[in-house]
């Protein structure tokens, strides 16, 4: 009878350590991004940061790009910075409050809401700045870093999986990847026209290369950005070296709020320069002015459109 009893406890022994081993190996092969049985869902932000957040009512979005994908995902917003009203025109309820501007936020404003998470931009120092204080003050403050198409892409599903609005990233970010690969496909095979790709704003004009926004937009489409071979370009804006490279297109986009001496600064820098008209583009009329709305802002789920919009001027069709 003993022996039996020493070998059920022994049995119930055995069991009770392999339950106990499945659980630990559950928690151990958890994903950085998941939902666990508390319904808190994990992620990594931009910082490196492990995020846990459950079902967020009070959101603060201090960049409108950001504010418009987390309204995009299905989210609702308690506070948002200047640049959701005049950039961005986001449809808001009246209950919204500014927190001040994206490179300027008011910590004060954004803690008296009392926000069960924040979104912020990890390439903005205004922003990393803020981090220990919303630490101390005990509140979520989640880090995103969205400069290409798949940066918006990535922020939207971390953005609906928190909302559990799936068909939210299909529609705003899945539909959008596929219109964007279908622009790409219709690209003329073996065109590579080189490109200047030009920003005006109040101190003068700058040259960009593949590596921000629209510059990575127009190399999807084949384009050769001239400061990705000039580099020099990028450091002192040389009208001598415009005239020797000769671009097939340029394109410029004016930044800031003050249209008008951005716009100035380019005629001043460029334009009356006698050499500009002979220069193929200017002569072949692809000098084109783009919007700050497709291709300075953040597109969000317009993206395809701004690329639509380029691949047609490549193509002629503009």
């Amino acid at each position: 009878m003993n022996f039996r009893l020493m070998n059920i406890t022994v049995l119930i022994m055995i069991l009770t350590s392999l339950l106990s081993g499945c659980t630990a190996r559950i928690v151990t092969v958890a994903r950085n991004e998941t939902e666990d049985q508390t319904g808190y869902y994990q992620f990594t932000d931009a910082l490196g940061q492990e995020i846990r957040v459950k079902n967020p009512q009070r959101v603060v979005a201090l960049m409108g790009s950001f504010a418009d994908t987390w309204q995009k995902a299905g989210g609702e917003l308690c506070g948002v910075t200047e640049d959701a009203f005049e950039e961005r025109g986001l449809v808001l309820p009246e209950n919204v409050i500014s927190v001040g501007m994206y490179n300027s936020p008011n910590l004060e404003n954004i803690i008296a809401l009392n926000p069960d998470l924040v979104i912020l931009s990890s390439e903005t120092k205004e922003h990393t700045a803020l981090k220990e204080a919303f630490n101390q003050a005990g509140i979520t403050a989640a880090y995103f870093n969205v400069t290409y198409f798949e940066d918006y892409l990535s922020m939207l599903r971390i953005c609906t999986e928190i909302t559990g609005r799936e068909d939210l990233y299909k529609k705003n970010g899945l539909d959008t990847k596929q219109k964007i690969e279908d622009v790409i496909k219709k690209s003329i095979p073996g065109s590579s026209p080189r490109v200047l790709f030009l920003i005006t704003y109040s101190g003068g004009v700058v040259a960009k290369n593949s590596e921000c926004m629209t510059g990575r937009m127009l190399r999807d489409l084949g384009c050769i950005n001239l400061a990705d071979e000039n580099k020099s370009l990028l450091k002192e804006f040389s009208m001598e070296a415009i005239i020797k490279e000769d671009p097939d297109y340029i394109f410029v986009v004016p930044m800031g709020n003050d249209e008008a001496q951005a716009n100035k600064n380019l005629k001043e820098s460029i334009e009356n320069n006698p050499a500009w008209n002979g220069l193929k583009a200017v002569q072949n009329q692809h000098y084109i002015l783009l919007s700050k709305e497709k291709f300075l802002y953040k597109p969000n789920e317009k993206w395809g459109e701004s690329y639509d919009y380029l691949s047609e001027i490549l193509s002629g069709s503009r």
